[in-house]
Order: structure tokens, then sequence, then C-alpha cells
């Protein structure tokens, strides 16, 4: 095991390192921050939001504290999705001064499904750069720890607030053969999960995503019947912000094989083995050889 001196001599190496790295004036810096544990900062980060003009963000006091933790200090411009419009225009007049502007969320990777879009692109459209700098994402964190198997996601962020919206979104999203990946609150955690088994149905896989990376983080995964009983089960299961993640729908192939499983199995509790493949593949419309082997492979196996 390596000393931690070793270890906090390799991190200013190469922070030294980004130090040397070109970071071109008149460009602005979409910059990736911690989603909770503050130690994910990357080093290029840390050194563009050192020598950045000034930093666009999306609460001033969050990204105060979180540049106080690293030792920065630096002039703020409130960016919110209240005001993204006018803090384009002042951004914009700085980048065009031939300063550095980095932007920021609360956590996370601005603009995704966070502010910042807006900014983008307006900077895009007066001919200035934009310099993704890549980092924490809530997103991606909990797919890497989910254990669903699937080479595609997608994104869906926020689900609609109203009940009749909500539904007709999922509804939409039923058949999708992609993870689907959601962020949620802990006031709506219950309703929501409510909605995805009723949208889904009760045997998808489900992953819930709480506080991720902080101390109490939580990555809970069950069929969706589960899910409700789960969260009820404790109080504390429905603190802090989610992210949710729903098994993507089955091939129709993938729908059938499951229905000659189950018939299947029920007949070879009351027939004899051939007898049961049989009555299954006429049931099923499944091919009776295959049924047979399976049958085979049961019975061993019981």
């Amino acid at each position: 095991m390596s000393h931690p001196n070793s270890s906090a001599a390799a991190a200013s190496s190469v922070l030294s390192e980004a130090a040397q790295q070109t970071y071109p004036e008149s460009a602005l810096y979409v910059l990736a921050t911690p989603i909770g544990n503050v130690c994910d900062v990357t080093l290029r980060a840390l050194h563009v939001l050192a020598i950045a003009d000034a930093v666009a963000c999306e609460d001033t006091r969050n990204t105060s504290h979180l540049l106080t933790r690293y030792g920065i200090s630096q002039t703020l411009i409130a960016a919110h999705e209240h005001n993204e419009r006018e803090a384009a225009e002042k951004i914009i007049a700085r980048l065009q001064q031939g300063q550095r502007i980095a932007l920021v969320s609360d956590a996370g990777t601005p603009a995704v499904s966070d502010p910042g879009a807006r900014i983008v692109e307006a900077v895009r459209a007066a001919g200035l750069r934009v310099v993704p700098l890549p980092g924490p994402s809530a997103a991606v964190t909990a797919l890497s720890a989910s254990g669903l198997v699937n080479d595609a996601f997608r994104f869906i962020g926020f689900l609609p607030n109203k009940s009749k919206q909500r539904e007709h979104a999922l509804q939409k999203l039923a058949g999708d053969a992609a993870t689907l990946v959601f962020y949620e609150a802990p006031h709506r955690i219950v309703e929501t999960i409510d909605a995805l088994l009723l949208a889904f149905g009760p045997e998808r896989h489900v992953v819930l995503g709480r506080e991720l990376t902080k101390l109490f983080e939580t990555v809970h995964r069950c069929p969706l019947a589960e899910a409700p009983s789960w969260l009820a089960e404790d109080a504390n299961r429905q603190r802090g912000e989610f992210v949710v993640l729903v098994e993507g729908a089955p091939a129709a192939g993938d729908d059938n094989d499951a229905e000659a499983e189950r018939v299947l199995r029920i007949l070879l509790e009351e027939l004899p083995l051939k007898q049961a493949a049989g009555l299954a593949a006429q049931i099923t419309g499944q091919k009776k050889n295959a049924l047979y082997e399976r049958a085979l492979q049961i019975k061993d196996a019981g």
C-alpha cells in the first residue's frame, strides 16, 4: 500500500501538469462539480475554477461554500433557471472582453437536467468557444452500480408534476428497451414509484440510487412490485435526492419464453415430462423439442 504522502505528491504533480495545459481566453468552461462527495472534483476543474475570471453558478451560496472547501475565492455570477437569458447576456459580454468564465450547477454536470443549456446555446450562437470539462454525473454513477446489463440507456430526468401528464409520459416509455433514467426529489419518490409500477408492471427491476457518493448512500435493486414496501419500511429511505433506473422493456421473444417457462413448470407438477412438454408447446406455440430439453433441465435441477 502506498504511503499517503506519496499519493499527495502524485496529485500535486498532476495538478502542476494541469496548470501547464492551454486554457483559451474568451471561452465558457462547462464544469462538472461533485454530486455529494467533495473529493470527487477533478484536478483540471480545480485549476479552471482558480484561473477563471468569474464563475457562473446556479446558487451563489452553494458554490461559495464549495469553493471555500477548495481554498478558492472567486467572483460569482448568479445563473439559475429564472434568469438564464439575462445571465447569458452578461456572460457573453465578459467573454467578448477576453475573459474565461466557468459555468457550474449546484451538483453534477451543468445543462443536464440542470440550468445551463440556454447559456451554452447563447454563447455558441455568439460565435464564442465552449469548453466541456467532464466530471461527476448522478445518472452515470447510478448506472455503473446498477447491475442492469444493457448497452443503451435513455435519460429522462424529472417527470412532470401533474399525475395525468406523468402517466402519459410513462405510457410512451413503456415499450422502450433501453434502461430508463429518472431523477426524483424525496417528497415525490413514493408517488413516482407507484406511477412506475402502474406503467411498467410488477416484474421489471428498478434501482433506487439515494444520496449517491454521500455518507448515507444507498443503491437498492428489486422488482417494481417490491419497491413501495421497501420505501415504506424505513422513513430514512425516502430522504435525499434520487436517481431511479428502470429496466428496459423485454423483447417480444423474451416475453414468450418466460410464458412458456411458466406454463411448462405448472404442467410438470401434474404430468409426465414428455406429455408436459407436448402440451406446453400446444398452449404457447413454442417448439416441442426445445421445451422437452428445458423440461429435462428443470427435472435435473429439482
